[in-house]
C-alpha cells in the first residue's frame, strides 16, 4: 500500500496516470477497484496497456487498486461532482459489482474506461480525455473525427 496516499472512499473515481493517456477505475472498498480493461491486459500492465486503446471489446474487472496501478501514479478525481450529483456509494458499488466479468463494447471516442466509471458514479457516460478535432472528410475515412488523447494535440502536415 502507498503510505503517502490516503485510502479512497467507496464510489471514488481513480485516475491512473499511464504513459500517453489516463486509465480510470472506481473504488469499491477493501482495496479493490472495478475498471474496464481489454481481456488480454495483465494486472499492472502500465505502459504496455497503451495497446488496450485499440481493442473493440473490454471486460469489467475487479482487482486490487495497487495491482491495477502498478508503478504508475494515481489520484482520486471526482472531477464532475460540481456538475452532477454522485449516486449513493452503495448504489455505485452494486452497479459495478453486477458488471464484473461482463464483456462490453469498447471504443476510444464513446465507450472507454472513463465513460464507464462516470456512468457508474453519476449516471452520465462522458470522457474528457477524448476530444473531437476538425478534420476534412476523405474517401474511406471512418465515422469518427480525428481524436486527441490525454490533451495531446494531434498534428497533421
Amino acid at each position: 500500500m502507498r503510505a503517502s496516499i490516503p485510502e479512497p472512499k467507496v464510489g471514488d473515481l481513480i485516475e491512473i496516470f499511464r504513459p500517453f493517456y489516463r486509465h480510470w477505475a472506481i473504488y469499491v472498498g477493501d482495496g479493490y477497484v472495478v475498471h474496464l480493461a481489454p481481456p488480454s491486459e495483465m494486472v499492472g500492465a502500465g505502459a504496455a496497456s497503451i495497446m488496450s486503446t485499440l481493442t473493440e471489446k473490454a471486460v469489467v474487472k475487479k482487482e486490487l487498486l495497487d495491482d491495477v496501478v502498478g508503478r504508475d501514479r494515481y489520484q482520486v478525481n471526482n472531477k464532475h461532482d460540481d456538475k452532477y450529483s454522485p449516486l449513493p456509494p452503495s448504489k455505485i458499488v452494486q452497479r459495478a459489482e453486477q458488471l464484473v466479468g461482463q464483456e462490453l463494447p469498447y471504443s476510444l471516442p464513446c465507450e472507454n474506461c472513463e465513460h464507464f466509471v462516470n456512468e457508474l458514479r453519476y449516471g452520465v457516460a462522458r470522457s474528457d480525455q477524448v476530444r473531437p478535432q476538425p478534420v476534412s472528410p476523405s474517401p474511406g475515412a471512418g465515422p469518427f473525427p480525428q481524436l486527441t488523447v490525454a490533451g495531446r494535440q494531434a498534428q497533421r502536415r
